[in-house]
């Protein structure tokens, strides 16, 4: 920098422009601020749009929004002005104008449910797809909390909201009648006649589930269940008994036993099954974190999956790939389910009147985990 010159930077803060002028001569460099007050810049704003595209204000409105009533040329040209223009549309004008917020709720049990961000990365997928936000809550699995969430979400002005793994069930059919937006339960775990939900098939799934255990030649199967009364145990239990009257295997009640959903629980559940005076060759288990606490606690007591015991989870969570050995599961499509909930969400606020039951086939994932009843144990 030579003697004399001089360096501007000018950076805009709300109606302030600071300037930063350094001076360079044959002494020290010195420093000047110089606070100038100027004009705020000016917002665009849709009727100025439409002065320069020479069009009204409404047609220009329908433009940005995409309406079929605009020619897709004059859309083009009408976005490519407000472009050049720096128009930003406001997401609190436009809710008002058409009593949309472009807002999804989603209500989970908890954030940390590996099975909950498969099924929320599916919301969002088509969600974002179609211009909405996806707002997250927590119900903890409590259905006072739940029923709290879903009110709050309501009076938040979000367009739809969905459920997951849904403790209020029948109960829903009630608080509809006070909401004015639309819900979609997905894998709603109480039996009710509630319109709009996505459900895995438990049945069919638990019935292939075990099925793979009785042609792998085992006999003493066991069914490690979850004890919170849910409607999905109450169909895998149903599955997996179908499947052992369909080898015309006896059902033996001492072979069931019930944790809660969690490895620890899956662990003392393993333990009840192998004190036993005839223990299980293999065990269906609920779901995989039970499935994961099972298999540790076979390896505690000395035995070997599969050679010893043969284990069957139930969803498919992406860390069952990794454990020692692989586990053998049901594969519920999570993202499938959440972008086909989301999808209905929009059904409805379409104004379809059609009643949404959309059940989805779980698939057998065979890995390691699961092999042919020792010939000693048969």
């Amino acid at each position: 920098m030579g003697s004399g010159a001089e360096t501007r930077v000018q950076l805009k803060w709300h109606e302030i422009t600071c300037r930063w002028v350094l001076f360079a001569g044959s002494g020290p460099v010195r420093n000047r601020v110089h606070f100038e007050k100027t004009e705020p810049a000016k917002l665009v704003s849709i009727k100025d749009i439409a002065r320069s595209a020479k069009v009204s204000h409404s047609t220009v409105s329908r433009a940005l929004n995409n309406s079929p009533r605009v020619k897709s040329d004059t859309i083009e040209r009408i976005r490519r002005i407000a472009e050049e223009a720096g128009y930003r549309g406001s997401a609190i004008a436009r809710s008002l104008a058409t009593r949309r917020t472009k807002t999804i709720g989603v209500v989970v049990t908890t954030i940390a449910d590996l099975f909950a961000a498969g099924v929320v990365s599916g919301i969002e997928t088509v969600a974002g797809d179609h211009g909405y936000s996806v707002v997250l809550a927590n119900s903890n699995a409590d259905p006072e909390r739940e029923k709290r969430v879903v009110q709050t979400l309501e009076e938040r002005r979000v367009d739809g909201i969905i459920v997951t793994a849904s403790r209020v069930g029948a109960l829903y059919l009630p608080l509809l009648s006070r909401m004015n937006v639309p819900i979609v339960l997905l894998n709603n775990q109480h039996p009710s006649e509630f319109a709009h939900s996505v459900t895995i098939e438990n049945v069919s799934a638990s019935y292939d589930a075990t099925r793979h255990l009785v042609e792998l030649g085992h006999r003493r199967i066991a069914y490690i269940g979850d004890r919170n009364g849910r409607q999905s145990d109450t169909d895998r239990f149903g599955g997996y008994r179908q499947a052992l009257d369909s080898g015309q295997l006896p059902f033996r009640p001492e072979f069931v036993v019930y944790g809660s959903g969690t490895p620890e629980s899956g662990m003392e559940a393993m333990a009840t099954l192998l004190g036993s005076a005839t223990p299980p060759t293999a065990v269906f288990c609920y779901d995989d974190m039970t499935a994961l606490g099972a298999m540790r606690q076979i390896h505690a007591s000395g035995r070997v999956v599969p050679r010893d015991i043969s284990v069957v989870g139930f969803d498919d969570l992406s860390i069952v790939q990794f454990t020692e050995p692989p586990l053998t599961t049901i594969r519920q499509p999570m993202t499938d389910m959440g972008r086909l909930a989301m999808t209905a969400v929009l059904d409805l606020l379409g104004g379809s009147g059609s009643t949404h039951e959309i059940k989805v086939r779980g698939e057998l994932i065979v890995r390691a985990s699961t092999g042919p009843v020792r010939s000693d144990l048969a």
